[in-house]
């Protein structure tokens, strides 16, 4: 069994001064993390590897440096669970649609990946033509949610339980 940390939307430093505590702890206990995008900066992104051990999947989000070294999406396979990262930039409007279509675009037809993206800061737990689809909304809160969320995944043998943890 994996426990997998899934968080995004950090904006560490223009919309939040550090990664919260207690995300911190569930990155640091997870056994892998995901995170979909918008560190917002190097420091950020070196933050969440370092919590994450190294062990860590990740998306460039659309107000992340063009220096960081992401993807615009990645995927991962933990225990028998595919997993695609993206961020899912552009309108709210076909959003869901946007990152379905990069989860298909990233896996074997005969996969069902879930897919991981942020951007909304909107938590969001659904599936899309047979693909979870999973926005742990903002780690840190940031505009527009109204708290601190993020997902911890526990994975074995191709089987997901997903809990939602906040602030």
């Amino acid at each position: 069994m994996r426990r997998v940390a899934i968080c995004s939307d950090t904006h560490v430093p223009s919309r939040a001064n550090e990664v919260p505590d207690w995300v911190a702890a569930e990155l640091r206990r997870a056994d892998h993390a995901i995170h979909a995008g918008d560190f917002d900066s190097r420091r950020a992104y070196d933050r969440i590897e370092e919590l994450a051990d190294g062990d860590l999947t990740c998306a460039r989000g659309n107000m992340d440096p063009a220096t960081l070294e992401a993807p615009a999406a990645a995927t991962r396979v933990v225990e028998g669970v595919t997993f695609v990262v993206t961020h899912g930039t552009g309108s709210p409007d076909g959003w869901r649609d946007r990152i379905v279509e990069t989860a298909r675009s990233k896996t074997d037809p005969e996969v069902d990946p879930v897919v991981v993206a942020g951007h909304t800061h909107r938590v969001v737990d659904t599936t899309v033509d047979g693909i979870r689809v999973l926005n742990p909304g903002s780690a840190t809160g940031a505009a527009p949610a109204d708290r601190e969320t993020m997902y911890v995944a526990t994975v074995e043998g191709g089987d997901l339980e997903v809990e939602l943890l906040t602030g």
